[in-house]
């Protein structure tokens, strides 16, 4: 009887450690997952930037851009609606945008 405790003890007692052993694989592919997304939406914010960069008009604007899953958000502020919608529309046609949040603002508006 004894002996079939100390059995039964130590196999529970080592459940843990199989259970770890999955959970941190799952928990390694999911950070995967994550990293790569992550650096999708950085390459995604520089593509958009160096856009917004090259657009003569645009050139000397510091709008912020972010970028979550293809979804970029403006921010900023800019001197008119036009230069806004330019700014947006811009964003837009980057590779990989999916949508534009336009949340720029115009001085004295």
């Amino acid at each position: 009887m004894k002996r079939t405790a100390l059995v039964l003890s130590a196999l529970l007692a080592s459940l843990p450690a199989f259970a770890q052993e999955k959970t941190n694989d799952q928990a390694t592919e999911e950070g995967r997952a994550k990293n790569t997304q992550l650096a999708k939406d950085a390459a995604l914010t520089s593509k958009v930037h160096t856009a917004l960069a090259n657009d003569v008009g645009l050139k000397t604007l510091r709008i912020n851009v972010d970028s979550d899953k293809g979804v970029v958000t403006l921010k900023g502020r800019v001197d008119s609606e036009d230069t806004k919608r330019r700014a947006e529309a811009v964003a837009k046609r980057v590779n990989g945008v999916t949508a534009v949040k336009n949340e720029l603002q115009v001085k004295g508006g």
